[in-house]
Order: structure tokens, then C-alpha cells, then sequence
């Protein structure tokens, strides 16, 4: 038995249900923030630049598309690892060359909510969907 399958059959027995509205918040989360990089993208452009990464208008497309994708599937539970494994770098990202050179406790530093949400998709990753997701009921329901 593989070491994926090993996995995904224990998180399918030792998966308790209240972990589905932790997925469906996080799946919110990244939704909303979607929306609010597709809306200011030119904010984005501009939190990019100031933290010395490259603000090409294809790096803020794929950011922002992620994010909105990741939190349509994360809320269906659809993908759920794929889209973890996805969002990872993006968050990495924001919290070490972003939200880090923030103070922590000023008043626009995102630095804690990226944290937990990175925490968030590492376990995620590695819990997957759990039994209330589209990943468990194809699993169940090949045809």
C-alpha cells in the first residue's frame, strides 16, 4: 500500500466533521481575498513592488486566479490537496516577503491571518477533504 493511500485512509476514518467548517472558512478566505486582488490589482502591483518582487501583470493575474479558484474548490472539497499544494508557495510567499516587513502590530499587517492560513493549508494538505467533500463522494462513487 502506498504511502498516498496509507494517507488518505486514515484521514477518511480519523477525519471528525467540525473540520468541514474550518475548510469552508478557509475556502471564504481565499475566495474573498480573490475578489479583492481581482479588484485592485494595481494595490497588488504596488505591495509587490514595495517588497521587491517582480509586479508583472502575469504574476498578479495567477495570484489572484488561485486565490479565487482554491476557495471555490476548497469550499466544495473538491481537489482538496491539489489546491492546498497550490495555495502553499502564494502564502509562503506573502508571509515572508510581504507581511514580514510589516510591524506586526500595526494597523495593515496581515502577518497573523497569513500564518494561520498557511498553517491551515499545510494541514489540509495533508488531511485532505474529508468524509463531507466532492473528493470523498467521487471516491465513494466511481461511476
Amino acid at each position: 500500500m502506498g504511502m498516498l493511500h496509507q494517507l488518505n485512509e486514515w484521514s477518511t476514518t480519523h477525519h471528525p466533521r467540525w473540520l468541514v467548517i474550518l475548510r469552508v472558512a478557509l475556502g471564504f478566505s481565499l475566495l474573498l481575498k480573490g475578489i479583492s486582488f481581482i479588484s485592485n490589482t494595481v494595490g497588488l502591483q504596488t505591495l509587490l513592488q514595495s517588497s521587491g518582487l517582480p509586479s508583472n501583470e502575469w504574476l498578479t493575474t495567477i495570484i489572484a486566479c488561485i486565490h479565487l479558484l482554491g476557495g471555490v474548490l476548497m469550499i466544495v472539497g473538491l481537489f482538496t490537496r491539489w489546491v492546498a499544494l497550490a495555495q502553499i508557495p502564494v502564502l509562503t510567499g506573502a508571509v515572508i516577503f510581504i507581511n514580514a516587513k510589516r510591524a506586526v502590530f500595526a494597523g495593515e499587517s496581515e502577518l497573523m491571518l497569513s500564518l494561520v492560513i498557511l498553517l491551515l493549508l499545510i494541514f489540509f494538505f495533508f488531511e485532505g477533504g474529508g468524509r463531507i467533500s466532492l473528493d470523498d463522494f467521487f471516491r465513494r462513487h466511481p461511476k
